[in-house]
This record gives structure tokens, C-alpha cells and sequence, in this order.
């Protein structure tokens, strides 16, 4: 309210302004939703380097395609990535039981008596929890205070060259069981650890360390109690090799690709523990978003699966205005026959793939063909075929911090980093699948491996989508996004002049913004964009309904996918 002058003088009054700065969002975090070694279960965990999905996840596993998509998209430029490890009702924690060790009287010829008092697991479901170590000592504790108080140790051994070694530590001291005191063991560990999780089984006694009598000697000595996690599977133990997830190569049971595609779409109704599973993980990371999302174990499920989990990933992209990258099917009982889809067969309207692909068009997805090969550092660095999704993911990321969304990830500029195209393309074979709708990936002499499509999957050329390019539809998510999230002030303003003229202001500013970078095409804001938001867009009966309606129109840049040289013989002779 105005101030009301009671004396003479100078009154300053602040005015609100009518600007509401809309940001433009994110656009190439990309989400990973796969089988992973070990982490959260079934949450989406925001991952900024390789180094961090190690830490957090385990690195690479031969049963996890995401793991070396992963690397993939970090080595050719990603930034940012969502990471949600799935479940399944049959795996289970590794654990182990501490005990309180009481002495027996002096002179006594009976053992020590040892109780369970403290139940330690794994903070998640896995084998992984196998390698945890445990260790009670008393070290630096006085006299005094051994009675009551005790130090944790927790490790996590991996295999490095033949030889058990610690990769991950953590150390807690002067715990007790006392659930009154600041120290009380369950507060402590289960707030800070990683590693495991611990539940009081005692009436408030402390586990402690071991009790050893040498030989020749007649009194007890105290020695660290060590014990190892043991009982984490990565599935159930009651099915047989048919129906377990995974084997050894990485390859789905014969009878666990529905179960998988269940554990990926997040639609098992048989884990009430995890209300959202799978990708719908993805639904609870606001207020972040991610962009782009990829699937890379949907390669190895069967044709029913894949298809199934390929065409619900789609529409849950659509309706978070992300952008899916398919990976094709591979083939092989072993990852060293393992193979992708064969040109021919893409570029065939009678093969089974073309039928497949041809299935699931839609614009906010893209596919590249033919897959890649990477050295497997699991495997002494031979070669292994796999999915272009997490390469191509870190492309386009790669692109947006270079040039913006609207740049097609494709082109001479866009090589593939620490990977080769498993088939060599001829210029025809790649005019017969860009008209497609299939995006190619070349080998070219001086420039190495590179992309060399920007179309969407529905972008086949009979398909006649507006749609039809990579740039232009994740430069239409990115606009929509970040509109959906700069006007969220608007919601319950009078919805009259002031508000549209306000939208108007801020909506306007963003886009010329966006002009200004090069986004549009046309030389003036009249030929590159408009915002409308007035009486007619916004009718009174809208205004009755509590509805506001903004209309927003650009010029989108179109990528120079085809390039004509035209060259004119002059007859006669030319005056110089």
C-alpha cells in the first residue's frame, strides 16, 4: 500500500516489479535405468562423473549394459546423470550378527559364552554386500569407558590383481548401545554409512571384542572381533538357471524377460516396499529433471519384452517432455559372439527388426544403427559390441554445451569417443536407411567415427512429421519445459490484462533471448517467434473456468542434412 504522508519530506515507496525471469532448463540429463552391481535400490541418484558411478554403483559389470553406457556417455561429454538401480523381489542383503562375548569365572573350565546383540547388514540387496568386513576393536578407549563403549570398522574388499584389497572405508568411534546418549551405535552408523545398516537385537549390551586364550597361558586376551557379510544374492536362489536374471555373461534368463521388463517399467506388484520402481523412480526427482533417457538392457530382452518396455519408456518420455535413444537388439550366447542388427536387415521391410523398429515411431525418440565396439576392460580390453544410446547421449550433450539444443548432434563435429562402428557403411547403404527414419553412424577417413543422422523415429520421409529432426523436437522439449517451469507464478493471479501482459513481458524475454543465440530461424523477432496471450486466446468463458491460454510459435532451424553444390558451365568467353 501507498504510504500516507503525515509530515513534510521525502517518502520512498518500493514498486513490484512485473518481471518473472524465465531460465531455460537443463537439457541433456540423462537417466540410466538398468541392473547395476550395487547402490539404492530403486531411487534416482544424481551422478556426476564416472569416478561417482564407481563410488556409488560398483563401475563396470559384465551384468549391467548401463555400466559401460555409462562410461561411454562421460567419455564423449556428459555432464550430468540420473542412475536408478532395479529390483527384484528375490534379492537379498548379506548380513551377519556381532556378538557380546562374556568370560566364564576364574578357574572355570567352560567356554566363553557369546550372545547376538547387534544385526549387521548391507544398506542394499546384492551380492555385492558379500565383500563387507566388519571389525570391533577397543583402540584409544580408556579403561574407564571399555565397558560401555567400542569402535566400528566396516570395509569393502574387491579382487586386485589376486589379492583381497580395501577399496572403501569407514570408521566409527566410541559407540555405544546406550539408545540415550548422542553415541548410541544405530543413530550414528545408520545416519552416515554407505556400507551397512544396523539393528539392536540385545537388551543394551555392546558387542565386544573377541576373547582368546594362548596356549600355556591361563587368562583370556581381547582381540578384534572380525566377521564378513555373507547371504547377498543379486536373485532368488530358489530359481533355477532358467529363471535367474542374469548369468555370468550378462545374458536374461530364458525365463526372466518378463519379470526384468516388469523391474524396469516399475509395474511389479509384488515389491510394496518400493511404491516407485524403475523408471517411475525418475518421477521423484524434482525439482530436477532429466532430458534424456536410455535403456540399454532392453537390448537384451526378448522381441515381446522389448518391444513392451520400448513403447511404455516412450509415452513416459512424452509425458515428461524427455527424449528417448533406442538401442537395437543384440544377439550372442556369449559376449564375445555377440553381434547387433545387420544393415541389410534394417534397411529390408520384409526382415523381423525393420518390423519391430517399425512399430515403435515416435518423435520423441531416435535410434543409430549399426551398434558399436569399445574395449572391455573386464575382458583384457577385447572388443565388445554394444548399444550407441549412452555414446550418443554424451554427444548430445557434448553438443548442447558447445553450440546449443538446436544444433543437430551430428556431422564431421561429432566423433565418437573410445568407441568404433562395429559395420562400415557405404554412402548408398546409408541412402537406404536415412529415409527411414534409422540415424547412421560413419566411418569417415581424417575424421574418424562420427554420427551421421539427426532424424527422430519419426522422421521417416513418408511419415511427413513435423517432427522429423532430432534438434527440432528437443529444441520444442526444452522451450515447453522451461515455460512449464518459469510460469508457475502465474497460477491463481487475476486472470485479466495485467497477468497476459505480464506473460506477454516474460515470455517474450526468454524467446528473444533464445533469438539472440542463434536459435530460430529469420532475420527479426517477427520472422523467428511470437508470443499471444490476450482476448483471443483467453475467452471469457476460459477466464470463467480459471483457465489462461498462451500461444507461442517459432521458426525452428532444420538441419542442412542434405548440401547441393551446383555447378554451371559458361559458354563464351568471360571478360575479366
Amino acid at each position: 500500500m501507498p504510504v500516507a504522508p503525515t509530515h513534510p519530506g521525502v517518502y520512498v515507496e518500493e514498486i513490484p516489479s512485473e518481471v518473472h525471469t524465465i531460465i531455460g532448463v537443463s537439457t541433456s540429463e540423462t537417466a540410466f535405468v538398468d541392473f547395476f552391481a550395487q547402490g539404492p535400490m530403486n531411487v534416482a541418484t544424481r551422478i556426476t562423473s564416472f569416478a561417482d558411478f564407481r563410488r556409488r554403483f560398483g563401475g563396470l559389470d559384465v551384468r549391467s549394459e548401463a555400466s559401460y553406457a555409462i562410461q561411454q556417455y562421460f567419455l564423449n561429454g556428459g555432464q550430468v546423470a540420473w542412475v536408478v538401480r532395479i529390483s527384484t523381489p528375490g534379492m537379498q542383503k548379506a548380513w551377519r550378527e556381532l556378538v557380546h562375548t562374556s568370560a566364564p569365572p576364574p578357574g572355570s573350565t567352560a567356554e566363553p559364552t557369546a550372545r547376538p546383540v547387534l544385526r549387521i547388514e548391507a544398506s542394499t540387496p546384492g551380492r555385492w554386500g558379500n565383500s563387507l568386513r566388519v571389525t570391533v576393536d577397543n583402540d584409544g578407549i580408556s579403561m574407564a569407558d571399555k565397558a560401555t563403549a567400542f569402535n566400528l570398522t566396516v570395509e569393502q574388499l574387491a579382487d586386485q590383481g589376486g589379492r583381497q584389497r580395501v577399496v572403501t572405508q569407514e570408521r566409527y568411534r566410541r559407540l555405544t548401545m546406550n539408545k540415550t546418549l548422542a553415541s548410541y551405535a544405530l543413530t550414528v552408523v545408520n545416519r552416515a554409512s554407505d556400507l551397512v545398516r544396523l539393528t539392536d537385537v540385545s537388551t543394551g549390551e555392546r558387542p565386544t571384542v573377541g576373547l582368546v586364550t594362548p596356549p600355556g597361558e591361563s587368562q583370556s586376551r581381547e582381540v578384534p572381533q572380525v566377521v564378513s557379510l555373507k547371504g547377498g544374492t543379486d536373485d532368488d536362489a530358489q530359481y533355477d538357471s532358467g529363471d535367474n536374471l542374469m548369468d555370468q555373461e550378462g545374458n536374461v534368463g530364458a525365463n526372466a524377460h518378463a519379470r526384468l521388463a516388469k523391474a524396469i517399467l516399475g509395474t511389479a506388484d509384488d515389491m510394496p516396499e518400493f511404491p516407485h520402481r524403475g523408471i517411475l523412480a525418475l518421477e521423484r526427482i524434482a525439482p530436477f529433471i532429466f532430458n534424456i533417457l536410455c535403456l540399454p538392457v532392453v537390448s537384451k530382452l526378448s522381441q515381446a519384452s522389448r518391444t513392451q518396455v520400448i513403447q511404455a519408456a516412450q509415452q513416459f518420455c512424452q509425458a515428461h517432455r524427455a527424449f528417448y535413444i533406442v538401442d537395437p537388439p543384440l544377439e550372442g550366447s556369449t559376449r564375445e559372439l555377440r553381434r547387433g542388427p545387420k544393415p541389410t536387415d534394417l534397411a529390408s521391410p520384409e526382415s523381423e527388426i525393420f518390423k519391430e523398429l517399425d512399430s515403435q515411431r515416435h518423435e520423441n525418440a531416435a535410434i543409430y544403427v549399426p551398434t558399436l565396439v569399445i574395449p572391455d576392460p573386464l575382458n583384457e580390453n577385447r572388443p565388445l559390441v554394444v548399444g550407441a544410446g549412452g555414446t550418443m547421449a554424451g554427444v548430445y550433450a557434448r553438443t548442447d554445451v558447445e553450440r546449443g539444443v538446436w544444433k543437430a548432434p551430428a556431422g564431421t563435429t561429432a566423433s565418437l569417443v573410445g568407441a568404433s562402428v562395429e559395420h562400415t557403411l557405404t554412402d548408398l547403404e546409408n541412402g537406404g536407411l536415412n529415409p527411414l527414419g534409422f540415424n547412421v553412424l560413419r566411418t569417415f577417413p581424417v575424421f574418424g567415427n562420427v554420427c551421421w543422422g539427426a532424424r527422430t523415429l519419426d522422421g521417416a520421409d513418408q511419415r511427413a512429421s513435423e517432427w522429423k529432426y532430432v534438434p527440432v523436437r528437443r529444441t520444442a522439449l526444452f522451450i515447453e519445459e522451461s515455460l512449464y517451469q518459469g510460469l508457475k507464478w502465474a497460477v491463481f493471479e487475476p486472470n485479466d490484462e495485467p497477468l497476459w501482459a505480464q506473460i506477454r513481458l516474460n515470455v517474450g524475454a526468454f524467446m528473444h533471448n533464445l533469438f539472440r543465440q542463434g536459435a530460430f530461424q529469420g532475420q527479426t523477432r517477427r520472422e523467428a517467434y511470437f508470443v499471444k496471450c490476450d482476448r483471443e486466446t483467453t475467452t471469457q468463458n476460459d477466464i470463467n473456468a480459471g483457465i489462461v491460454y498462451v500461444l507461442v510459435g517459432f521458426a525452428p532451424l532444420k538441419p542442412a542434412e542434405f548440401v547441393i553444390v551446383q555447378i554451371q558451365q559458361v559458354a563464351g568467353q568471360i571478360q575479366v
